[in-house]
């Protein structure tokens, strides 16, 4: 039975992109080069995710049409506990609720068409991100919390039972005080907002390289399991279009009838 996302509509969703490894391969890997710009260090950049298409843990997951290069991304999410504006970072800890596991899916086919736009991400990210399975609140994380403000808790990504990657959340470039402080710049952050800290080194098919997969990326009948420390696995099946559910056939007259 699946589960629904920890939080299942939060107001805003920011993934960021907090790993310099990470940054560096995937830049290599789309054909961008390896160095990154002073820009990237100085503040932490991000992007918005689709609130409406957050899917819990045992929730399939469909490639969008004419998707043929379907990835997924091994992420940290961080969960707001208490709202704010201008969060400074020695408070930001104050405003956390807990953290959970975020698959973060990706069609990279669409993602290089939106950089050769100098858009996006837009259609690449827009169908299916996986959360949970749990909201492991901070208290129990608070001693693997180190004095820069980074979580040391091991990261573990399989595909179909087999490992493909494994390394630690400790390798973030920018703590997590640090993201908090900017994501609450000159803006209000709402209980239940998600930051994530973006994919994780070797933490997706596309810094891997095909060979871990015998050549081809996630296909229907494919099972992804992301393993976060305390955090618990987070499990998704690939399934086709015509196992694809419709989670959202509402109209707008039969959800405000329901308030």
């Amino acid at each position: 039975m699946p589960f629904c996302a920890p939080i299942p509509c939060p107001r805003t969703f920011r993934c960021f992109d907090a790993f310099e490894q990470h940054a560096r391969l995937a830049r290599q890997r789309l054909g961008l080069g390896t160095v990154l710009s002073e820009q990237w260090y100085s503040d932490p950049a991000f992007c918005f995710g689709n609130t409406g298409n957050l899917l819990g843990h045992g929730a399939a997951v469909c490639a969008p049409q004419a998707c043929q290069e379907l990835d997924f991304g091994l992420e940290l999410g961080l969960i707001i506990g208490r709202g704010g504006q201008d969060i400074p970072a020695d408070e930001a800890w104050n405003r956390v609720a807990g953290f959970t596991i975020i698959n973060n899916f990706v069609a990279r086919d669409f993602e290089r068409r939106e950089l050769a736009l100098h858009s996006g991400p837009g259609k690449s990210r827009d169908f299916a991100t996986a959360v949970g399975p749990y909201l492991v609140t901070l208290d129990s994380l608070r001693d693997r919390i180190d004095s820069q403000g980074r979580l040391h808790l091991n990261m573990i990504a399989r595909v179909n039972g087999r490992e493909l990657s494994r390394g630690n959340a400790a390798g973030m470039y920018f703590s997590w005080p640090r993201i908090v402080e900017y994501a609450s710049r000159d803006v209000t952050l709402f209980p239940g907002d998600i930051l994530s800290s973006g994919t994780a080194p070797n933490g997706c098919l596309l810094d891997l390289g095909l060979e871990t997969t015998d050549g081809h990326w996630l296909r229907p009948g494919d099972v992804v399991e992301l393993e976060v420390e305390r955090l618990g696995i987070l499990r998704n099946p690939i399934v086709g279009r015509s196992q694809r559910v419709d989670r959202h056939s509402e109209s707008l007259g039969a959800a405000t009838a329901s308030v």
